[in-house]
């Protein structure tokens, strides 16, 4: 219970015999401690304005735990009270009147804790697990993505190069960290470096550090990206965008682990492996001229496939699930989750943009959304109508199998009319008849 300590002990005195369990407090810092440390499935707001008021710290406060629901205790004049009113509709669950009624609110405790284990024993659920003991975390149960999962442990143990495929969106950074948090070199460095995000003039600088005085600016020497992930896992992303001279630079280090700082003589030994990916075609870019086939080979020992979205709707509700938990602190408490129209309209969405796409979708939604559940206009997409499935009909099939059936007749006799008609057990008559019906072309003695 938050709230005035006499008026809190009085509530929970009262309801004493149905052997509920309260911890009280009037300090926010107290509050949030115990928040944070054991999260109650239900809280009760004394919202009296003599001994509360809402403030932007309650507010925090009351969106520090996704699975609590709160409760108002106040009475019938404190609602007439446009802030608190607001607040209740905003962040409570239910509401207790004062002079409080035990058997009432005993009734209305017990339903929002009912409902509070539901909401964290489906949230819970549909949130896949990430790899044991790693930060990172794919969400899915997906066929595709289990293969890829699989794929990842046998890759990380490999101390080898790998090219990570995929759509963008997909999540290849993800795949990358995934790999690195699984492999021998997890207690060191993770470093990500978007190759088009780049400039081209500084690419090279960046990536092999640069010594002082090497170019105008240079006043201090620079270790490079590569030679700081030594001992670790460099990724380099979007790397059909790398120049084609840093290409050159990029397979000699491939091929011997050394580096040589712009603007240095000297070589230095550096222990790094890396890993790749990109969404553009290097087959078709090593054609055009755009990429080197021989550095294509180097990077390209281990390969792992990110599928697009629309390749795993099955994973659509589980990734929604846990976004929306991600970002439950910047919504209204009002916001529980997803309408069935809005799950169904997702799955059926293409999702050019992917996983990316997804995730922003739902942000976008979570703070403009009015009501208790997100539709699909609060993601900003239209439900497809059903499509007219083109299942043929008993008549369509009869007209095929005659058709068929007519062809080949005709081809076992030769062409010959008679003989086919014979063949189907049919008159000539019948046999031009059906010929006609179904466009076939007419035989040689047609005339005849």
């Amino acid at each position: 219970m938050i709230g005035d300590q006499r008026f809190t002990a009085s509530a929970a005195l009262s309801l004493k015999q149905y052997a509920w369990q309260f911890q009280r407090t009037s300090c926010p810092v107290e509050a949030e401690q115990l928040l944070l440390t054991s999260p109650p499935p239900l809280g009760i707001i004394l919202m009296e304005p003599a001994y509360t008021r809402p403030s932007l710290e309650l507010e925090r406060l009351v969106c520090l735990v996704p699975y609590t629901l709160w409760v108002a205790l106040l009475s019938t004049d404190s609602l007439q009270e446009y802030q608190i009113r607001a607040f209740v509709a905003r962040h409570c669950h239910a509401c207790l009147l004062l002079p409080l009624d035990p058997e009432k609110a005993n009734h209305v405790l017990e339903s929002t804790l009912t409902i509070s284990e539901v909401l964290s024993a489906h949230f819970g659920d549909c949130n896949s697990p990430a790899v044991p003991g790693h930060r990172a975390q794919m969400i899915g149960r997906s066929h595709a993505i289990q293969k890829l999962l699989k794929d990842i442990e046998k890759i990380a143990l490999v101390d080898a190069p790998v090219l990570i495929t995929g759509e963008s969106g997909t999540g290849k950074e993800l795949t990358a960290r995934l790999i690195h948090e699984n492999s021998p070199r997890h207690g060191g460095p993770f470093n990500a470096v978007n190759c088009g995000a780049l400039p081209s003039g500084l690419i090279q600088s960046e990536l092999f550090g640069h010594e002082k005085g090497a170019f105008t600016g240079a006043g201090k020497c620079k270790v490079g990206i590569i030679e700081s992930t030594s001992g670790g896992t460099l990724f380099l992303d979007e790397i059909g965008d790398l120049p084609l001279e840093l290409q050159v630079n990029l397979l000699r280090f491939l091929e011997d682990h050394r580096i040589q700082r712009l603007g240095s003589l000297r070589e230095i030994a550096v222990d790094v492996r890396i890993l790749t990916a990109t969404h553009v075609d290097l087959e078709h870019a090593i054609q055009s001229g755009d990429f080197r086939e021989d550095l294509y080979h180097r990077i390209n020992v281990l390969q792992a496939r990110m599928p697009p979205l629309r390749e795993r709707p099955e994973d659509i509700e589980a990734l929604a699930s846990h976004y929306f938990q991600k970002f439950r602190a910047e919504s209204p408490c009002r916001v529980r989750g997803f309408s069935h129209d809005s799950l169904v309209t997702m799955r059926q969405h293409h999702w050019p943009g992917n996983v990316r796409e997804l995730v922003n979708r739902i942000r976008r939604a979570m703070v403009m959304c009015e009501e208790r559940l997100i539709t699909p206009d609060d993601l900003g997409l239209e439900r497809r109508k059903d499509l007219v499935r083109t299942r043929p009909s008993l008549e369509d099939i009869r007209n095929c199998a005659e058709r068929e059936a007519i062809a080949a007749a005709l081809a076992r006799n030769r062409n010959h009319a008679l003989h086919a008609a014979q063949d189907l057990g049919i008159s000539r008559a019948t046999l031009y008849r059906l010929i006609d019906k179904h466009c076939v072309p007419r035989p040689l003695d047609s005339r005849a």
